[in-house]
């Protein structure tokens, strides 16, 4: 089956999207002995031959990693500010993978990486509403007035409805644990539909993307996806 040759490129793990479009515009790229130097050019990569500056181009096969993000972790593979990022947590990966999605700097927990662009596009991809679910910290103790208004949506600041479904996990002495499960999106939805109801997030943490579960995995610790758990995924699509 044929696909962009940027897209080939990048799913062989050597460089990003971006950068494989560089490389095809420098004319870098040769499919089966000619050079293509213009974007939009599709090939075959398991019937025709793709070479890089001449050394012939490898695909490796799909994986896919569920990782525990710790808080104050960049999720992306490079910072020029030497920032701690989800990359310096992967040790012994056999091809690059890239992040599915983002959490916050200061926030925790599930991240899937992958170098599976479709599954990954899909699981952004606003069409299939994939549920995430988050234990949050809250300031405060809100009114079932505010708690409705998390569960029925909140207009947010530029006019978008955020919606949530929202139960009280466990109630301190100045402070809330709810769970949300949000379908959405919206960026930092979960933090702007509390801050809008008066109490601002103090913690939050992703526990799981559709039917996939942190489970015991700890900060910074990873594991391959087992084959049912990929499947499951791939079944809601």
């Amino acid at each position: 089956m044929k696909e962009r040759l940027q897209k080939i490129i990048s799913r062989a793990g050597i460089v990003s999207r971006r950068k494989a479009e560089r490389m095809i515009l420098e004319g870098r790229v040769r499919v089966d002995g000619k050079v293509v130097n213009r974007l939009g050019e599709k090939a075959d990569p398991y019937v025709q031959r793709i070479e890089i500056d001449g050394k012939p181009l490898s695909i490796p096969p799909p994986i896919y990693i569920m990782l525990y993000k710790p808080r104050n972790y960049l999720t992306t593979l490079y910072d020029p500010k030497g920032r701690p990022k989800v990359s310096d947590l992967l040790k012994d990966i056999p091809t690059r993978v890239f992040p599915v999605g983002r959490l916050d700097f200061d926030a925790e927990g599930l991240l899937i990486l992958t170098n599976d662009g479709d599954l990954a596009n899909a699981l952004m991809h606003p069409r299939y509403k994939v549920p995430k679910t988050y234990l949050v910290k809250i300031k405060g103790i809100p009114s079932k007035e505010e708690f409705y208004r998390l569960s029925s949506g909140i207009r947010l600041e530029d006019g978008i409805i955020a919606k949530a479904e929202v139960e009280i996990v466990k109630i301190l002495k100045r402070n809330t644990w709810l769970k949300m499960i949000i379908k959405q999106g919206i960026y930092h939805q979960i933090k702007r539909m509390c801050l809008a109801i008066g109490h601002p997030v103090i913690r939050i943490k992703r526990i799981a993307i559709g039917n996939l579960q942190l489970g015991d995995l700890r900060p910074g610790e990873y594991r391959y996806l087992r084959k049912e758990e990929i499947k499951k995924i791939r079944n809601i699509f």
